[in-house]
Order: structure tokens, then C-alpha cells, then sequence
């Protein structure tokens, strides 16, 4: 059994890609570096990640995918499932080896396990930008924290860019510790010193770091949504399905 290590980039799984070819050697398992190998195995091969032969890959994939197809590729590589980077190796393998496209060939069980995995992390990003509750804090900036099933929040920074372009924001990932900070101009990704602060923890600011009208409209906010309700067509069921419950402790008008 022949195990590549790599970095647990993707530019680092285009390189494993390249050096498979070059050596004429593929992996039977992709391993991040450090992780613990299995008892028995008969080569281990470390991939360097080296962006020039990550590019010359990816340029091949232009050439042999339309666009819904790459990004479904790079959505599934967000997924962060566990056998992700062996997944897209075989997927990438078989787009790089057909004579022609086989990007819908369903049958496959690599292109059929990439499209829904690339499905889920583009219905996961869409919730993000609907779910989004954004506090005021008294420096002026918008903070949002939320937990998504998978690392969407890259996918999320255009809209937000292009939504709020006037305003200073932060979005926050609880559950992988990083965010991103739009300070008018450009965004940066950014992590905390102390990741334990009680609002990277919640999602919730305190009173003392809010804006002074900040609690007024969050009132305002769930009063509305009070007011639209009407009880005798209340539908708990459909309403957890369009609103999922996980959801519900970063929602304003839900605490």
C-alpha cells in the first residue's frame, strides 16, 4: 500500500496529483502530515506543496470541466469530510485519465459522491446568508458569528463585500476559530488571541460592547417578527425545515 502525506491544502492535493503522475505511483490513502499511519504499508511519500504544479493541474481541470463542475469541486473540498482528499483524488484521477467529459456520469461512484458533497456545502453557504445576524458594536463594526456544517464562510465574503461595502464587518466561525474583517476597503482573515472569549464562544456580544441603539433595534427586531406571526397558521414542522433548529442560537429573534 503506497500512503501520500501532505498539508491538507488543496494546493497541496493538486501537487499529490502531479507527483502521482510524475512518479508513476498513486496513493492507495492520503494522509495529513503528522496524522497516525495504519500497521502495514509498503511506501510513504511526502508531497511538498509547490504552487506552480497546483497551478498546472488546475489549468487541466479548466480544460476538462465546465464551470458548475469546478466549483462543485472546490465546494466539496469545503466539506472537510474525512476521506475527502482521496475522494477528489479519484475524481480528479478519472476527469484527467476520460477521453472525454464524464462529469455527469452518475453511475460513478466518485463523480455522484463530489456532486452531492458539492451540493450540501452550496445549501450550507445559502443558509449562512440567510440566517446571518449581524450585532453593532460600540467601535461601529457589524459582528456575526455562526457555526456552519462545513467551511462555507469563504464563500460568503462576496455577497457580504458587496451587501455591506459602506460598513466595517467581522464574521466569526465558532466552530473553526477563524473569521474574516471587512474594514471598508479589504478583507482579511483573521483569528483571536484568546479564542475562549465568551462572544466567540456564543456568538453573543455583551451589553458593553454593543452599540448604544443596538438593543433598541434588536427589541424592534423580534417584536416584527412577533407581529407577522399568526398562530392559527403556525406550522412547527415546516418552520424547524426552512429554519433548522441549530440555527437558532445566533437568531435575534429566537432568544
Amino acid at each position: 500500500m503506497t500512503i501520500f502525506l501532505y498539508d491538507q491544502t488543496f494546493e497541496g492535493l493538486l501537487t499529490a496529483v502531479f507527483d502521482a503522475y510524475s512518479r508513476k505511483s498513486f496513493p492507495d490513502s492520503i494522509f495529513k502530515t503528522g496524522e497516525p499511519l495504519p500497521l502495514f504499508y509498503d511506501e510513504v511519500y511526502t508531497v511538498v506543496t509547490d504552487y506552480e504544479k497546483a497551478e498546472r493541474v488546475w489549468k487541466l481541470l479548466v480544460r476538462k470541466l465546465s464551470k458548475g463542475a469546478l466549483t462543485t469541486l472546490t465546494y466539496s473540498w469545503l466539506s472537510e469530510a474525512p476521506d475527502i482528499a482521496m475522494l477528489l483524488f479519484r475524481y480528479i484521477r478519472k476527469i484527467t485519465d476520460a477521453p472525454r467529459s464524464i462529469e455527469t456520469n452518475f453511475a460513478d461512484p466518485d463523480i455522484l459522491a463530489v456532486t452531492k458533497l458539492g451540493k450540501k456545502v452550496a445549501d450550507e453557504r445559502y443558509r449562512i446568508l440567510q440566517f446571518m445576524r449581524f450585532q453593532k458594536t460600540s467601535e461601529g463594526i457589524y459582528y456575526g458569528a455562526m457555526e456552519p456544517l462545513y467551511d462555507v464562510f469563504p464563500l460568503t465574503i462576496n455577497h457580504f463585500r458587496d451587501r455591506f461595502a459602506d460598513q466595517k464587518w467581522l464574521i466569526y466561525d465558532v466552530k473553526r476559530k477563524y473569521g474574516y474583517y471587512y474594514d471598508g476597503e479589504n478583507v482579511d482573515e483573521i483569528t483571536f488571541s484568546n479564542p475562549l472569549q465568551t462572544h466567540l464562544l456564543t456568538g453573543k456580544l455583551d451589553d458593553s460592547l454593543l452599540d448604544k441603539d443596538e438593543k433598541l433595534f434588536q427589541t424592534l427586531w423580534k417584536s416584527y417578527f412577533k407581529s407577522i406571526c399568526i398562530k392559527e397558521r403556525l406550522n412547527p414542522v415546516k418552520h424547524k425545515k426552512d429554519m433548522p433548529v441549530r440555527y437558532w442560537k445566533y437568531l435575534t429573534e429566537k432568544n
